[in-house]
Protein backbone atom coordinates (compact mmCIF):
# COMPACT_ATOMS: atom_id res chain seq x y z
CA UNK A 1 0.00 0.00 0.00
CA UNK A 2 0.36 3.47 -0.44
CA UNK A 3 -0.08 6.31 1.99
CA UNK A 4 -0.77 9.84 1.05
CA UNK A 5 0.27 12.33 4.04
CA UNK A 6 -0.61 15.84 4.15
CA UNK A 7 1.99 17.28 2.56
CA UNK A 8 0.98 15.22 -1.02
CA UNK A 9 -2.56 15.89 -0.13
CA UNK A 10 -2.01 19.65 -0.13
CA UNK A 11 -0.32 18.88 -3.58
CA UNK A 12 -2.85 16.62 -4.81
CA UNK A 13 -5.71 18.76 -4.36
CA UNK A 14 -3.40 21.76 -5.93
CA UNK A 15 -3.00 19.61 -9.07
CA UNK A 16 -0.05 18.41 -8.49
CA UNK A 17 0.43 15.86 -11.73
CA UNK A 18 2.72 12.86 -10.70
CA UNK A 19 0.20 12.16 -8.11
CA UNK A 20 -3.01 12.74 -10.06
CA UNK A 21 -1.48 10.47 -12.38
CA UNK A 22 -0.61 7.58 -9.65
CA UNK A 23 -4.46 8.11 -8.15
CA UNK A 24 -5.66 7.69 -11.82
CA UNK A 25 -2.88 4.17 -11.56
CA UNK A 26 -4.38 2.98 -8.76
CA UNK A 27 -8.15 3.56 -10.19
CA UNK A 28 -7.39 1.17 -12.87
CA UNK A 29 -5.92 -1.59 -10.85
CA UNK A 30 -7.13 -3.84 -8.24
CA UNK A 31 -3.86 -4.22 -6.15
CA UNK A 32 -2.53 -0.57 -6.01
CA UNK A 33 -4.31 0.67 -2.75
CA UNK A 34 -3.76 4.56 -1.91
CA UNK A 35 -4.56 4.66 2.05
CA UNK A 36 -4.93 8.19 3.59
CA UNK A 37 -5.11 8.54 7.54
CA UNK A 38 -8.16 10.86 8.49
CA UNK A 39 -5.44 13.36 10.52
CA UNK A 40 -3.67 13.87 7.59
CA UNK A 41 -7.24 14.89 6.09
CA UNK A 42 -7.54 17.03 8.83
CA UNK A 43 -4.43 18.89 8.46
CA UNK A 44 -4.79 19.32 4.55
CA UNK A 45 -7.84 21.31 5.07
CA UNK A 46 -6.14 23.09 8.51
CA UNK A 47 -3.78 24.60 5.68
CA UNK A 48 -5.53 24.86 2.48
CA UNK A 49 -9.41 25.22 2.11
CA UNK A 50 -11.29 23.08 -0.14
CA UNK A 51 -8.37 20.19 0.17
CA UNK A 52 -10.62 17.82 2.31
CA UNK A 53 -13.28 17.76 -0.20
CA UNK A 54 -11.08 17.59 -3.03
CA UNK A 55 -9.60 15.10 -2.47
CA UNK A 56 -12.05 13.06 -0.37
CA UNK A 57 -14.10 13.16 -4.11
CA UNK A 58 -11.44 11.13 -5.03
CA UNK A 59 -12.39 7.01 -5.89
CA UNK A 60 -8.89 5.47 -5.52
CA UNK A 61 -8.56 6.42 -1.73
CA UNK A 62 -9.30 4.91 1.41
CA UNK A 63 -9.38 6.31 5.00
CA UNK A 64 -7.23 4.94 7.55
CA UNK A 65 -9.74 6.11 10.68
CA UNK A 66 -8.02 6.91 13.69
CA UNK A 67 -9.18 4.18 16.38
CA UNK A 68 -8.68 4.13 20.36
CA UNK A 69 -5.55 2.33 20.13
CA UNK A 70 -3.56 4.47 16.93
CA UNK A 71 -4.88 7.66 19.02
CA UNK A 72 -2.81 6.33 22.10
CA UNK A 73 -0.09 5.58 19.41
CA UNK A 74 -0.02 9.10 17.64
CA UNK A 75 -0.11 10.20 21.46
CA UNK A 76 3.07 8.88 22.17
CA UNK A 77 4.56 9.31 18.98
CA UNK A 78 3.63 13.23 19.09
CA UNK A 79 4.68 13.35 23.05
CA UNK A 80 7.94 11.53 22.02
CA UNK A 81 8.84 14.35 19.44
CA UNK A 82 8.30 12.60 16.24
CA UNK A 83 6.22 15.33 14.79
CA UNK A 84 2.39 16.36 14.66
CA UNK A 85 -0.54 14.33 15.03
CA UNK A 86 -0.75 14.26 11.00
CA UNK A 87 2.79 12.91 10.46
CA UNK A 88 2.45 10.46 13.59
CA UNK A 89 -1.08 9.31 11.72
CA UNK A 90 0.97 8.55 8.88
CA UNK A 91 3.86 6.76 10.25
CA UNK A 92 1.47 4.68 12.22
CA UNK A 93 -0.37 3.90 9.14
CA UNK A 94 2.37 2.68 7.47
CA UNK A 95 4.19 0.11 10.25
CA UNK A 96 3.15 -3.21 9.75
CA UNK A 97 -0.03 -4.95 11.41
CA UNK A 98 -1.72 -8.11 11.80
CA UNK A 99 -4.00 -7.03 9.16
CA UNK A 100 -1.02 -5.25 6.65
CA UNK A 101 2.18 -7.51 7.75
CA UNK A 102 4.40 -5.17 5.57
CA UNK A 103 5.53 -1.85 6.25
CA UNK A 104 3.88 0.81 3.95
CA UNK A 105 5.55 3.22 1.59
CA UNK A 106 4.48 7.38 2.47
CA UNK A 107 4.33 9.62 -0.38
CA UNK A 108 5.18 12.89 0.71
CA UNK A 109 6.52 16.38 0.17
CA UNK A 110 8.76 16.54 3.49
CA UNK A 111 10.35 13.40 3.85
CA UNK A 112 12.99 14.78 5.99
CA UNK A 113 10.24 15.02 9.01
CA UNK A 114 10.24 11.28 8.76
CA UNK A 115 12.45 9.21 10.74
CA UNK A 116 14.88 6.56 9.72
CA UNK A 117 13.94 3.19 8.85
CA UNK A 118 10.07 5.19 7.85
CA UNK A 119 10.32 4.34 3.92
CA UNK A 120 9.47 7.44 2.14
CA UNK A 121 9.19 9.12 -1.30
CA UNK A 122 9.18 13.10 -2.25
CA UNK A 123 6.19 13.58 -4.66
CA UNK A 124 8.49 15.19 -6.85
CA UNK A 125 11.07 12.01 -7.12
CA UNK A 126 11.46 11.54 -10.98
CA UNK A 127 11.14 7.87 -10.19
CA UNK A 128 7.07 8.31 -10.28
CA UNK A 129 6.96 9.47 -13.90
CA UNK A 130 4.80 6.67 -15.64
Amino acid sequence: MIILDSSALSALAAGHPRLHRIVDSALQSPFQHLLVPVLCVVEAEAKDEGAAHAVMALPALEFEPLDASTAVLVATMVRDGYGGPDLAHAIATSLPTPARPLQHLILTARPELYPPGIATVNIDDPRLEP
